[in-house]
């Protein structure tokens, strides 16, 4: 959609030009301010958490919000500021500490605590800024990033370049990201020093060899490369390459791991950790994709995506989805789609008291782990070029709403509703 987008305004933009090549006036990149409002809500359910080694609900619920202004400085330069917090509940977090709210209350890997660990927020600000050449051909980006929640900040800043040529018909782009991010772990509560609780039941004494974690950061560096090119009158396709590296702690500390080897505790039907996930301190991964837009005719578009994934934790994967776009009419586009993926398991992969105690790194994730997924989806927008209806001195541009569904194998399934307004400027 973007390099579509992208197409036309660059048609416009080189006839703007043609106009008049001698005159002094240049088309602005975006003529007025565009503010664009947007939610989204989550929610899903398994049997599958991680927070209690692979086994115990999954259940949770996601509220984001947004905000995104994009402020043109003049002809060539555009300034946008993207601001939103996310506000989550879940159970499966809740049992990093099940006791908490109720140190007598009856604990199980299937129910939720009523706890502060059940819930939290997630503040982001992400200000960019883009230049773009008189002629339209190159344009430079910078952009920083900041986030926020309980026990976790992340700081990051990058930058690309986009060229066009070929008569605009072909886009060559480099884009790089830094993230530097330092956790605040929050480990199972009976893993912390000072933890007793009479109610501790199994063989022996309840005695875990857990060692806290000495690396707190995460960086994460990203190269990504892209090429668009119109192939006709009908047909778009592009390619597009990420190479990510990240170093640090990569593991979650607060998602446990039962060997099976060691003796079991439990404090009613809830089994204490024999240790958290324990993941190499680095990571390479490499997506490689493809996009393929075909203007069938006024009414139908089909937009084709895949991608092939792999990465040094021994995680091979394919995403396969089409889009297609239905104009019933000037105002109103739906959006059908559909969403296959499918991955190898993770070498550090565990099910639930299969790893044992001499292993260096072993998790029972299971997003780590093989399974594949469909994902279903509809959407509508509605768009009105005039702008006719306003929100104070701000146009009405455009309603997107869409609805997704997704099921995996390993029985996780989730849905997700987002709606988005677009206003501009007088």
């Amino acid at each position: 959609m973007k390099e579509t987008l992208f197409f036309v305004f660059a048609i416009f933009t080189s006839i703007g030009f043609s106009q008049d090549e001698s005159s002094t006036y240049k088309k602005r990149v975006l003529e007025t301010t565009e503010i664009d409002l947007l939610f989204s809500y989550y929610g899903q359910d398994g049997n599958n958490a991680a927070v209690t080694g692979g086994e115990g609900t999954e259940e949770l619920t996601d509220a984001t919000s947004s905000i995104v202004v994009q402020i043109p400085m003049n002809e060539d330069d555009v300034l946008t500021v993207d601001v939103g917090i996310s506000a989550y509940t879940s159970a499966s977090s809740s049992n990093v500490n099940p006791l908490d709210g109720n140190p007598n209350r009856q604990v199980s890997p299937f129910s939720a605590s009523s706890g502060a660990s059940r819930k939290d927020q997630l503040v982001h600000f992400n200000p960019s800024y883009r230049h773009s050449s008189d002629n339209r051909n190159s344009i430079w980006t910078g952009n920083a990033y900041i986030s926020s929640e309980y026990d976790y900040f992340s700081i990051g800043l990058g930058g690309g370049y986009t060229r066009l040529f070929n008569q605009k018909n072909t886009e060559v782009s480099i884009n790089a990201q830094l993230y530097f991010d330092s956790w605040n772990p929050q480990y199972p509560v009976e893993l912390r020093d000072g933890f007793f609780d009479s109610r501790i039941s199994g063989t022996g004494t309840y005695m875990p060899a857990f060692v806290a974690f000495e690396q707190e950061n995460r960086n994460s560096y990203a190269l990504s490369l892209g090429l668009s090119q119109i192939l006709g009158k009908r047909v778009q396709a592009s390619l597009f390459a990420d190479l990510v590296l990240q170093r640090g702690l990569l593991s979650t500390p607060f998602q446990r791991v039962y060997f099976g080897d060691v003796n079991d505790f439990f404090i009613d039907d809830f089994q204490l950790a024999d240790d958290v996930e324990r993941l190499p301190e680095s990571r390479f991964k490499l997506p490689l994709g493809a996009r393929l837009n075909y203007f069938l005719n006024d009414v139908f578009v089909l937009r084709g995506y895949y991608r092939f994934y792999t990465d040094d934790w021994g995680i091979t994967a394919h995403t396969a989805s089409l889009e297609v776009p239905i104009k019933l009419n000037d105002s109103f586009t739906l959006y059908p789609a559909y969403r296959y993926y499918t991955q190898t398991e993770a070498d550090y992969f565990y099910a639930k008291e299969t790893a044992l105690s001499t292993l260096d790194f072993y998790t029972s994730d299971y997003d780590l782990s093989e399974y594949n997924a469909h994902q279903y989806g509809l959407g509508v927008r509605y768009k009105d070029i005039f702008a006719k209806a306003k929100l104070f001195t701000f146009g009405l541009k455009s309603v997107d709403f869409r609805f997704n569904t997704y099921d995996r194998s390993d029985g996780l399934n989730a849905f997700i509703m987002t709606l988005g307004t677009t206003f501009v400027g007088d």
